[in-house]
Order: C-alpha cells, then structure tokens, then sequence
C-alpha cells in the first residue's frame, strides 16, 4: 500500500502559492484530515517534513497547526511519541445558510465530479493492479461499510480517493481531492440518509469488485450509477 498511501499525500502536501500560504497550508491540512488521508487518531508528518512539503516556513507551518487546533481538528502532543495529532472526534460540519445555491457552479461541481469518478473508476479496472494496490481498495471499502454515520463521510472521502490513487496518476488524485471537498461542501446541507447509505455500501462494492476484476466497462458504469444517484439526492434537496 506504500505507493498508494504516498500518492495521496503527494496529492495533498504538495507546494502551496506563496502569495496565500498561511491560507492553503490551513487548506491542504484540512483537505487531508477531512477527506480521511490523516485517519481519527494517526499523526501528521513530522513539522520539517510538512514544511519542506508544502513550501512553507515551520513558522507559517505552525500558525496553521495552532489554528486547526483551535478550531477543534488536531491536538500536540509532546514526549517522544509526540507529535500533531487527528483528534478522535471532530467538530461537525458547519451548515452553510439555507438560502439559494449558485446554479451554475452547483451543477459544475456535479458535473466535474462525474467526470472525474468515473474515469478513475475506469482507469483503475485497466491498471494491472499490484497486491498492495488491491489490499489499499479492499480496506478502505471495508472501512466504508463498518462506518459509523459520523465518521461515514470521511470514510466514503477516502475510498473514493484510494480509487484515483491506485490509477497511479498524481494528477488526478489531486483533482479528486479538490472535487470531492467541493462535493461535500454541498452534502454537508443535506441529512445522512441510512438507507442511502446502504445502497452507496451496495454500489461502492460493485465499484470496487468491478476494478479488481479488471473490468473497465463494467467499473465506469459502476461509478457512474453512483455519482448519478447522490446527484439526484443533491439536486432533490437543493435545487
């Protein structure tokens, strides 16, 4: 799984602009703990190695640690086994005000979503996958499905990330990433649906069994079934 786990930091942790850097280090650290690349309780790369990273001073690497702390996303620990931390239990998403939605740009994060996924979803099932590529996609499907509802986005985050991990495209797990904290931003308006949430377990298996079958056709239609259906929920509640 090495590969694909340092895939999806690269995605993340990768130089930010100087001009807003406090900004997006605040961001790509966010990113990381929300869409469920750093896990509840697992350690953040060490301040030197984040830094060099991100292209940011430890300085400016701290404030927006401090500020993420702050906010309720990771605690500091010290002794040797110190370090920043994930905290267990995270703040709920702030519902954004119930007034009307940019219809053009809700649509364009829809219709991004779609194209990204299910071409992930494709590429994948043509990928010639390793052991450590299909352990990465059984795990993080099997952690979807024992999901708790408070944790289930972060988890559905991180399977849907592992599969644009495992097409071995830097590129596009860093596309993926940006569509899909997007994508939440508007799912965080609507409720957790339970029995949603037993159909999307449903259709993630389909999606993944698909890609471990090498099945490209089957995996796209799969993924494309999906992203169409929470569509439609976001649409039934937003538009």
């Amino acid at each position: 799984m090495e590969t694909s786990v340092a895939s999806a930091n690269e995605a993340l942790f990768r130089p930010v602009r100087a001009g807003n850097a406090f900004e997006e280090t605040v961001e790509r650290l966010l990113q990381a703990v929300r869409l469920g690349v750093v896990g509840a309780g697992e350690r953040l790369p060490s301040e030197r190695e984040l830094a060099e990273r991100l292209g940011v001073s430890r300085v400016t690497l701290r404030e927006a640690i401090r500020a993420l702390a702050d906010a309720g996303y990771v605690e500091s620990r010290r002794g040797r086994y110190g370090g920043t931390f994930v905290r267990e239990n995270l703040p709920e998403p702030k519902q954004r005000a119930t007034g009307e939605i940019d219809a053009a740009a809700f649509e364009d994060a829809l219709c991004l979503r779609h194209v990204l996924e299910t071409g992930a979803a494709e590429a994948a099932a043509a990928r010639t996958l390793s052991p450590a590529d299909r352990r990465h996609l059984t795990s993080t499907l099997a952690e979807t499905a024992a999901a708790e509802l408070a944790d289930y986005r972060r988890k559905d985050s991180r399977l849907h990330l592992a599969i644009a991990e495992v097409t071995a495209s830097s590129s596009l797990t860093t596309a993926m990433a940006d569509a899909r904290m997007r994508v939440n931003q508007l799912l965080d308006r609507i409720p957790l649906l339970e029995p949603n949430l037993e159909h999307s377990n449903a259709q993630h298996e389909a999606i993944v069994d698909a890609i471990l079958a090498g099945d490209a056709v089957a995996a796209r239609h799969a993924m494309a079934e999906h992203v169409e259906g929470t569509a439609s929920l976001l649409r039934a509640f937003l538009s």
